[in-house]
């Protein structure tokens, strides 16, 4: 068992989110010790990971939350799942396509300065 500190060390998060996540239903079961303060699993901060994973990449708190509803259903839903996170994948492929594609843009805009500021001009 891991206190809300170790949490916050080993998953960079604040407490603050921690607890905020638990209030939302995202991050369900916490226990408590004998003093009333949170501990956490080696199962849920596995869970925190993925949880930031999908943070990270766009993916909603209601999102989240419809994914962990059917986390909980079991082995039933394991179909419904994999292809709620093969949909996210592909928004999150074309995100980061649209992202290339903006770099490039913002590279040639780069060249572009690179020649002013040596002395040359475009026509």
């Amino acid at each position: 068992m891991y206190s809300i500190k170790e949490v916050e060390s080993r998953s960079g998060l604040p407490a603050s989110t921690l607890r905020y996540y638990e209030k939302e239903g995202i991050l369900p079961d916490v226990g408590r010790d004998e003093g009333g303060r949170r501990v956490y699993t080696e199962k849920q901060i596995d869970w925190i990971r993925f949880l930031m994973a999908m943070k990270d990449t766009g993916m909603t708190i209601e999102e989240i939350k419809a994914y962990l509803e059917l986390n909980l259903k079991g082995e039933a839903t394991i179909q419904e799942r994999r292809d709620f996170l093969v949909a996210h994948k592909k928004k999150v492929e074309e995100h980061m396509a649209q992202t290339q594609h903006n770099l490039e843009k913002i590279i040639q805009k780069i060249a572009f300065y690179d020649h002013v500021v040596m002395g040359k001009s475009f026509s």
